[in-house]
């Protein structure tokens, strides 16, 4: 048997807070089953919240969530809308092809 070296994964501390969240939910073993990361590091990540449970020292991590602008806020706004409208759009012309094409198959 040879052993596969698996590739350093790294997570932002936003993604670790809210896997430990989803973890108390449902459960270790189903959270890291949804995510795809090993039980052994979501219960690290478990352990490390108890030892320090007033202080969210899994999101000061270097990767943790970052406070920007109102300016760049309402650019993503902006941008999420449009794509929201598109999606929208998308999803009314599979809506009508889906009707025509139910019609035609009768």
């Amino acid at each position: 048997m040879s052993e596969e070296t698996v590739p350093k994964r790294q997570y932002t501390g936003e993604f670790k807070v809210e896997a430990v969240r989803l973890a108390d939910s449902v459960g270790g073993h189903e959270a890291a089953r949804r995510l795809g990361i090993p039980i052994a590091t979501l219960s690290n990540w478990s352990r490390r919240r108890r030892k320090a449970p007033g202080q969210e020292s899994i999101a000061s991590a270097p990767n943790g969530p970052v406070r920007r602008s109102p300016t760049d806020l309402e650019a993503e706004n902006s941008r999420l809308r449009k794509e929201l409208a598109s999606a929208r759009l998308d999803v009314e012309i599979l809506r009508k092809a889906t009707a025509y094409f139910a019609k035609g198959s009768r």
